[in-house]
């Protein structure tokens, strides 16, 4: 994902007069200049900057449904919205099943061990941004049994 699509697609819901799409796009376009900024590379921002700042953003969006109070319903309707329309641009992470048949293949001697600590620290730094750390950290829980 660049940054230019971004801007590209906010502008075309500019465009199509659909505020609720053009006010998430464009957080997420602010995100990612600021990400960009504390990086120090503002003019050439790298396609893989924007990839974690759209799963920053979908995993707070996900937070703000989650705790939303149900009888705000208006709140809620607003919150899911955003959260679709995030979730459209953020790239697609590794199912349960997916991390687990990884795991097993390519880790399965440190699997073996049942070292929660050894397998977590190796397996983040092959799945950071591919899969959720939730997700994973469950998964290598459920290995350890």
């Amino acid at each position: 994902m660049e940054l230019e699509e971004l801007r590209k697609d906010m502008v075309a819901a500019m465009k199509a007069r659909d505020k609720d799409r053009k006010d998430a796009i464009s957080s997420l376009v602010s995100a990612v200049k600021k990400a960009a900024i504390d990086k120090g590379c503002r003019e050439d921002v790298p396609a893989e900057l924007v990839e974690r700042v759209l799963i920053k953003e979908l995993k707070t969006a996900k937070e703000q449904l989650d705790t939303c109070p149900a009888d705000r319903e208006e709140l809620r309707a607003e919150y899911q919205k955003r959260y679709d329309v995030i979730a459209e641009y953020a790239p697609k992470m590794m199912s349960p099943e997916e991390v687990r048949s990884y795991i097993e293949e390519n880790f399965a001697e440190l699997a073996a061990t049942k070292n929660k600590g050894q397998i977590m620290k190796a397996v983040m730094a092959v799945l950071k941004g591919k899969a959720d750390g939730k997700v994973i950290n469950e998964t290598v829980a459920e290995l350890c049994k």
